[in-house]
Protein backbone atom coordinates (compact mmCIF):
# COMPACT_ATOMS: atom_id res chain seq x y z
CA UNK A 1 0.00 0.00 0.00
CA UNK A 2 1.30 4.00 -0.62
CA UNK A 3 0.33 6.29 1.60
CA UNK A 4 0.46 10.25 0.16
CA UNK A 5 0.39 12.06 3.57
CA UNK A 6 0.42 15.65 4.40
CA UNK A 7 3.29 16.72 6.41
CA UNK A 8 1.64 19.57 7.73
CA UNK A 9 3.08 23.60 7.32
CA UNK A 10 6.21 22.66 9.25
CA UNK A 11 5.92 22.22 12.90
CA UNK A 12 6.05 18.08 13.86
CA UNK A 13 3.41 17.76 15.81
CA UNK A 14 0.86 19.35 13.42
CA UNK A 15 0.82 16.15 11.53
CA UNK A 16 -2.40 14.44 11.40
CA UNK A 17 -2.67 11.62 14.05
CA UNK A 18 -3.64 9.47 11.03
CA UNK A 19 -0.54 10.76 9.10
CA UNK A 20 1.75 10.16 11.98
CA UNK A 21 0.65 6.73 11.89
CA UNK A 22 1.53 5.75 8.90
CA UNK A 23 5.08 7.07 9.21
CA UNK A 24 5.29 4.81 11.92
CA UNK A 25 4.16 2.18 10.17
CA UNK A 26 6.47 2.64 7.03
CA UNK A 27 9.03 0.42 5.62
CA UNK A 28 9.78 2.79 2.96
CA UNK A 29 9.40 6.99 3.28
CA UNK A 30 9.83 9.29 0.08
CA UNK A 31 9.65 12.93 0.79
CA UNK A 32 9.93 16.45 -0.10
CA UNK A 33 13.29 17.02 1.17
CA UNK A 34 13.57 20.93 0.17
CA UNK A 35 10.39 21.66 2.33
CA UNK A 36 9.11 18.80 4.73
CA UNK A 37 11.02 19.47 8.05
CA UNK A 38 13.21 16.49 8.43
CA UNK A 39 12.19 16.87 12.21
CA UNK A 40 9.31 14.24 10.83
CA UNK A 41 11.38 11.34 9.99
CA UNK A 42 12.06 10.75 13.62
CA UNK A 43 8.69 8.90 13.79
CA UNK A 44 10.03 6.63 11.15
CA UNK A 45 10.85 3.07 12.29
CA UNK A 46 14.87 1.99 12.54
CA UNK A 47 14.43 -0.22 9.11
CA UNK A 48 13.11 2.11 7.13
CA UNK A 49 14.36 3.35 3.98
CA UNK A 50 14.22 7.34 3.13
CA UNK A 51 14.37 8.59 -0.15
CA UNK A 52 14.95 12.47 -0.45
CA UNK A 53 12.34 13.07 -3.71
CA UNK A 54 14.21 16.49 -4.12
CA UNK A 55 16.81 15.06 -5.69
CA UNK A 56 14.31 12.61 -7.74
CA UNK A 57 12.31 12.78 -10.94
CA UNK A 58 8.77 11.51 -10.94
CA UNK A 59 10.04 8.17 -12.46
CA UNK A 60 12.45 7.29 -10.30
CA UNK A 61 9.81 7.94 -7.45
CA UNK A 62 7.74 5.45 -9.49
CA UNK A 63 10.16 2.84 -9.40
CA UNK A 64 10.52 3.27 -5.76
CA UNK A 65 7.18 2.77 -5.30
CA UNK A 66 6.74 0.03 -7.64
CA UNK A 67 9.87 -2.06 -5.99
CA UNK A 68 8.18 -1.35 -2.30
CA UNK A 69 5.19 -2.70 -3.95
CA UNK A 70 6.58 -5.63 -5.61
CA UNK A 71 8.28 -6.33 -2.49
CA UNK A 72 4.95 -6.54 -0.22
CA UNK A 73 6.16 -3.27 1.61
CA UNK A 74 4.43 -0.40 2.81
CA UNK A 75 5.23 3.33 1.41
CA UNK A 76 4.34 7.23 2.42
CA UNK A 77 5.25 9.67 0.27
CA UNK A 78 5.22 11.92 2.55
CA UNK A 79 4.54 16.14 0.98
CA UNK A 80 4.84 19.16 2.65
CA UNK A 81 1.06 21.06 3.63
CA UNK A 82 -1.20 19.32 2.17
CA UNK A 83 -0.41 18.00 -1.09
CA UNK A 84 -3.58 18.94 -3.32
CA UNK A 85 -1.99 22.35 -3.29
CA UNK A 86 1.09 22.53 -5.42
CA UNK A 87 2.02 18.81 -4.28
CA UNK A 88 2.00 17.17 -7.60
CA UNK A 89 0.39 14.37 -6.83
CA UNK A 90 -2.34 13.85 -9.44
CA UNK A 91 0.44 12.88 -11.88
CA UNK A 92 2.11 10.43 -9.34
CA UNK A 93 -1.34 8.84 -8.68
CA UNK A 94 -2.43 8.78 -12.38
CA UNK A 95 0.79 6.46 -13.28
CA UNK A 96 -0.48 4.09 -10.22
CA UNK A 97 -3.67 3.82 -11.49
CA UNK A 98 -2.35 2.97 -14.84
CA UNK A 99 -0.48 0.22 -13.35
CA UNK A 100 -3.04 -1.01 -10.67
CA UNK A 101 -1.08 -0.11 -7.81
CA UNK A 102 -3.30 1.05 -4.77
CA UNK A 103 -3.11 3.95 -2.39
CA UNK A 104 -4.92 6.40 0.14
CA UNK A 105 -4.58 9.91 0.74
CA UNK A 106 -4.07 11.40 3.70
CA UNK A 107 -4.73 15.23 4.40
CA UNK A 108 -2.60 17.47 5.96
CA UNK A 109 -2.09 21.28 7.41
CA UNK A 110 -1.63 23.65 4.22
CA UNK A 111 1.02 26.77 4.68
CA UNK A 112 -1.88 29.06 4.13
CA UNK A 113 -3.50 27.90 7.49
CA UNK A 114 -0.34 27.94 9.40
CA UNK A 115 0.26 31.53 8.19
CA UNK A 116 -3.16 32.05 9.30
CA UNK A 117 -2.48 31.00 12.69
CA UNK A 118 1.01 33.16 12.59
CA UNK A 119 -1.02 36.24 12.71
CA UNK A 120 -4.13 34.81 14.35
CA UNK A 121 -6.01 35.89 11.31
CA UNK A 122 -9.60 34.99 9.96
CA UNK A 123 -9.61 34.55 6.71
CA UNK A 124 -13.62 35.13 6.38
CA UNK A 125 -14.72 38.33 8.71
CA UNK A 126 -18.03 39.15 7.62
CA UNK A 127 -18.54 42.17 5.25
CA UNK A 128 -14.79 42.42 4.88
CA UNK A 129 -14.12 39.36 2.77
CA UNK A 130 -15.75 35.80 2.44
CA UNK A 131 -13.82 34.56 -0.12
CA UNK A 132 -10.36 33.02 -0.33
CA UNK A 133 -8.58 33.03 -3.37
CA UNK A 134 -5.23 30.52 -3.15
CA UNK A 135 -2.71 31.16 -6.32
CA UNK A 136 0.70 32.09 -7.60
CA UNK A 137 2.35 34.17 -10.12
CA UNK A 138 3.79 32.47 -12.88
CA UNK A 139 7.60 31.39 -13.16
CA UNK A 140 8.92 28.17 -14.93
CA UNK A 141 5.71 27.12 -14.42
CA UNK A 142 2.79 28.33 -16.30
CA UNK A 143 -0.44 29.80 -14.98
CA UNK A 144 -3.24 29.84 -17.05
CA UNK A 145 -4.15 33.47 -18.99
CA UNK A 146 -7.73 33.59 -17.25
CA UNK A 147 -6.73 32.84 -13.72
CA UNK A 148 -3.98 36.41 -13.70
CA UNK A 149 -3.27 38.40 -10.79
CA UNK A 150 -4.98 41.17 -11.87
CA UNK A 151 -8.27 39.25 -13.04
CA UNK A 152 -8.40 37.89 -9.30
CA UNK A 153 -7.14 41.29 -7.55
CA UNK A 154 -10.48 42.89 -8.89
CA UNK A 155 -12.48 40.75 -6.60
CA UNK A 156 -11.39 42.40 -4.23
CA UNK A 157 -11.40 38.98 -2.00
CA UNK A 158 -8.71 37.70 0.63
CA UNK A 159 -5.67 36.35 -1.38
CA UNK A 160 -2.93 33.79 -0.27
CA UNK A 161 -0.02 33.70 -3.30
CA UNK A 162 2.15 30.91 -2.96
CA UNK A 163 5.36 30.48 -4.38
CA UNK A 164 6.21 33.97 -5.56
CA UNK A 165 8.59 35.12 -3.06
CA UNK A 166 10.88 36.04 -5.61
CA UNK A 167 8.91 38.02 -7.64
CA UNK A 168 7.14 40.60 -5.13
CA UNK A 169 7.69 43.82 -7.19
CA UNK A 170 5.78 42.40 -9.59
CA UNK A 171 3.25 40.84 -7.99
CA UNK A 172 2.43 44.26 -6.39
CA UNK A 173 2.29 45.58 -9.82
CA UNK A 174 -0.24 43.37 -10.90
CA UNK A 175 -1.74 43.06 -7.45
CA UNK A 176 -2.64 47.24 -8.16
CA UNK A 177 -3.68 46.98 -11.86
CA UNK A 178 -6.05 44.65 -11.00
CA UNK A 179 -7.64 46.92 -8.62
CA UNK A 180 -5.88 46.66 -5.12
CA UNK A 181 -4.40 49.78 -3.78
CA UNK A 182 -0.86 51.03 -2.64
CA UNK A 183 -1.59 51.12 1.17
CA UNK A 184 -3.82 47.59 1.01
CA UNK A 185 -2.86 45.86 3.84
CA UNK A 186 -0.43 42.62 2.97
CA UNK A 187 1.32 40.23 5.22
CA UNK A 188 4.25 38.22 4.75
CA UNK A 189 4.85 34.89 6.69
CA UNK A 190 7.93 32.66 6.43
CA UNK A 191 8.27 28.95 7.20
CA UNK A 192 4.74 29.45 8.74
CA UNK A 193 4.72 27.23 12.12
CA UNK A 194 8.60 26.32 11.68
CA UNK A 195 10.90 27.31 14.75
CA UNK A 196 12.27 30.08 12.92
CA UNK A 197 8.66 31.13 11.69
CA UNK A 198 8.93 35.01 10.77
CA UNK A 199 6.19 37.23 10.22
CA UNK A 200 5.84 40.54 8.72
CA UNK A 201 2.72 43.08 8.29
CA UNK A 202 2.74 45.44 5.43
CA UNK A 203 0.84 47.26 2.06
CA UNK A 204 0.79 45.56 -0.99
CA UNK A 205 3.03 48.53 -2.28
CA UNK A 206 5.79 47.43 0.13
CA UNK A 207 5.85 43.58 -0.79
CA UNK A 208 9.24 43.68 -2.04
CA UNK A 209 11.22 46.43 0.11
CA UNK A 210 9.48 44.14 3.00
CA UNK A 211 10.87 40.87 2.22
CA UNK A 212 14.35 42.69 1.16
CA UNK A 213 14.71 44.42 4.41
CA UNK A 214 14.00 41.10 6.46
CA UNK A 215 16.11 38.92 4.10
CA UNK A 216 13.23 36.76 2.75
CA UNK A 217 13.81 35.29 -0.35
CA UNK A 218 11.95 32.49 -0.48
CA UNK A 219 9.80 29.57 1.34
CA UNK A 220 7.35 32.17 2.22
CA UNK A 221 3.50 33.27 0.66
CA UNK A 222 2.03 36.56 0.95
CA UNK A 223 -1.48 37.54 2.18
CA UNK A 224 -3.32 40.35 0.61
CA UNK A 225 -6.37 41.88 1.76
CA UNK A 226 -8.51 43.76 4.32
CA UNK A 227 -8.32 40.78 6.68
CA UNK A 228 -4.76 41.33 7.96
CA UNK A 229 -5.64 44.47 9.37
CA UNK A 230 -8.40 42.89 10.49
CA UNK A 231 -11.09 46.11 11.28
CA UNK A 232 -14.44 47.15 10.72
CA UNK A 233 -15.96 43.77 10.63
CA UNK A 234 -19.31 43.01 11.47
CA UNK A 235 -20.53 40.46 14.46
CA UNK A 236 -20.95 36.83 13.23
CA UNK A 237 -24.67 36.17 13.28
CA UNK A 238 -24.54 32.73 14.37
CA UNK A 239 -23.22 33.27 17.84
CA UNK A 240 -25.84 36.80 17.69
CA UNK A 241 -28.21 36.07 20.61
CA UNK A 242 -30.90 38.09 18.05
CA UNK A 243 -30.44 35.20 15.03
CA UNK A 244 -32.32 32.04 15.59
CA UNK A 245 -30.41 29.13 14.34
CA UNK A 246 -31.42 25.26 14.40
CA UNK A 247 -30.24 25.43 17.83
CA UNK A 248 -31.12 28.11 19.37
CA UNK A 249 -33.68 30.55 19.11
CA UNK A 250 -33.31 34.61 19.00
CA UNK A 251 -33.26 35.44 22.58
CA UNK A 252 -34.24 39.17 21.64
Amino acid sequence: MIHFVGAGSGAPDLITVRGKKYLEEADVVIYAGSLVNPQLLEYTKDVCTIHNSAKMTLEEVIHVMEKAEAENKTTVRLHTGDPCIYGAIREQMDILDARGIAYDYCPGVSAFCGAASALNLEYTLPEISQSVIITRMEGRTPVPEKESIQSFAAHQATMVIFLSTGMLEELSRRLIEGGYSYDTPAAIVYKATWEDEKKFICTVGTLAQTAKENQITKTALMIIGDVVAATGYDRSKLYDPGFTTEFRKASR
